[in-house]
């Protein structure tokens, strides 16, 4: 089987013309050629305006079919478009995975009066006042839509939480009082701000009864309607892990036994993320948030970061069967809230390295393949990239050996297998031109390697027992393969 290997199918600052779907079904046959196994794409249902990304989700009913908060399209087209885009996908047996945003719903259309506390913005197990009355927008009757599909209205009980008081024209974070109210449980939510549960907008109460059973039918209709393979959570760090972990394993058995699933939880330490994973008893990848803080730290020290430690706390490391990585996103890219994104002069290295590795499920992500427009914009990487698809659909197998053995330049070594004999070596380095003695095993021996991405222009020749000698230009990467396949390639 080929490696498997996501694309993020989209940017914040794609433009919204309504079309995005329509390029990704005329690109279905390209991501095809090139090696995408799972495409994930941009949450598709209703949000604010036009405009929205996706994540100020209105009505998860809508996939842009009734005239709703201003528009019937979403930014990324129509719900003929989404499910045509998706047909495209499956056509070349490429598993569509859509974005699910549960967390919070925004926009409503009317106000309600309700009980609140307000509570510290950095600490939010903290009140700062005694109960009291506000009026928020928490009513979402969805008359564009007229109950086609659901008739559920939500009201301020379905909710946790709020940053607005329409009352007193007061900002703020109140948490919702009532009967089974409150923020989700200390231990099932993260601890960050003192409890993690408020996010944004109006925050769904997952402990509520009427909020879990709509949600399971939301499900099975959006997974009927849709035909989607896979799921890509939301800010699972701000949901109960209880609900989520009950949520996920009633769609399998109930729904769809085959769906894939990961989840974002953006967090600064491995031992939180691994704890998540345990407590969801393994049932999803989470992205590798680590493995990516390490490509930025080390995109800007440059030399000063020690390339051997480069995979340390990482998901990859730690539990490689469950890890997406990725290099950039839509949340690190630059202008967003979480803006880390990997310096340009190492984005190859990334890549690289997660790529031309076994471990994880590597995630390109739409901006460095095909560049960002605008104001923070970014030229694409779709040649360097191009070449790395390639080396992990024909040569990412077999043994893999590591050689993180020094500061400015590591490698490693694919032994190759059955169906893939010809294997691969890898050489990096932050520093200045270097090389690498690695061992591509007797099968390999007095053959002659060549650097497929063509940044060294010299020939390695391998001893009797399989060794070389593989050069690195500076602040640079070589992918070695056999030169007869590359040039029958």
């Amino acid at each position: 089987m080929t490696n498997e290997t996501m694309m993020q199918y989209f940017e914040w600052y794609l433009p919204d013309d309504g079309k995005h779907w329509q390029h990704l079904a005329e690109d279905a046959e390209h991501l095809k050629a090139i090696g995408i196994t799972k495409v994930w794409l941009p949450p598709a249902f209703k949000g604010t305006s036009s405009n929205d990304v996706g994540y100020g989700v209105y009505d998860l009913f809508d996939l842009g079919e009734f005239e709703q908060n201003g528009t019937v399209r979403t930014k990324y087209g129509t719900k003929a478009d989404y499910l045509r885009a998706i047909a495209s996908l499956k056509e070349k047996d490429i598993v569509p995975i859509s974005d699910i945003v549960l967390n919070h719903k925004a926009n409503a259309d009317a106000k309600e009066r309700f009980a609140v506390v307000k509570v510290k913005p950095d600490n939010r197990s903290e009140t700062i006042s005694e109960p009291y009355e506000i009026e928020a927008w928490t009513q979402f009757n969805f008359p564009g839509r007229q109950d086609k599909y659901s008739d559920f209205k939500w009201h301020w009980y379905h909710f946790t939480g709020v940053d607005y008081d329409a009352l007193h024209d007061e900002t703020g974070i109140y948490m919702i009082l009532g009967d089974n109210k409150g923020w989700a449980d200390s231990e099932n939510i993260d601890q960050e701000l003192g409890n993690y549960d408020y996010l944004m907008y109006d925050d769904i109460d997952f402990r509520h009864p009427e909020v879990q059973e709509h949600l399971k039918y939301w499900a099975d209709w959006f997974l009927k309607t849709s035909g989607v393979g896979g799921f890509r959570l939301d800010a699972v760090k701000h949901i109960d892990k209880v609900f989520m972990k009950d949520f996920i394993r009633y769609v399998r058995e109930n729904l769809k036994e085959d769906l894939y699933v990961f989840g974002e939880y953006w967090k600064d330490s491995n031992s939180d993320i691994v704890q998540y994973l345990e407590a969801t008893d393994l049932q999803f990848d989470l992205i590798d948030v680590m493995l990516h803080m390490n490509f930025f730290e080390a995109g800007e020290k440059g030399s000063d970061f020690d390339l051997s430690t480069i995979l340390e706390d990482s998901l990859m490391k730690s539990h490689p069967d469950f890890t997406v990585t990725f290099v950039d996103n839509h949340d690190s890219q630059r202008g967003q809230a979480l803006e880390s994104t990997v310096a340009e002069w190492f984005k190859p290295l990334a890549y690289g390295l997660i790529l031309l590795r076994q471990e994880g499920t590597p995630c390109i992500f739409f901006g460095d393949y095909y560049g960002i427009s605008g104001e923070f914009a970014q030229t694409g990487f779709q040649d360097i990239l191009d070449k790395l698809l390639y080396i992990r659909k024909y040569h990412v197998y077999g043994p893999q050996e590591d050689y993180f053995d020094h500061p400015d330049c590591i490698g490693w070594t694919c032994l190759g297998d059955e169906k893939h004999p010809d294997g691969l070596a890898v050489v990096m380095t932050n520093g200045e031109a270097s090389s690498k003695r690695l061992n591509m095993g007797e099968l390999n021996r007095n053959k002659v390697f060549v650097d497929y991405l063509n940044n060294c222009p010299q020939e390695v020749v391998l001893d009797e027992a399989g060794w070389g000698e593989f050069p690195v230009q500076a602040a640079s990467i070589s992918a070695w393969v056999n030169k007869e396949t590359h040039l029958s390639s």
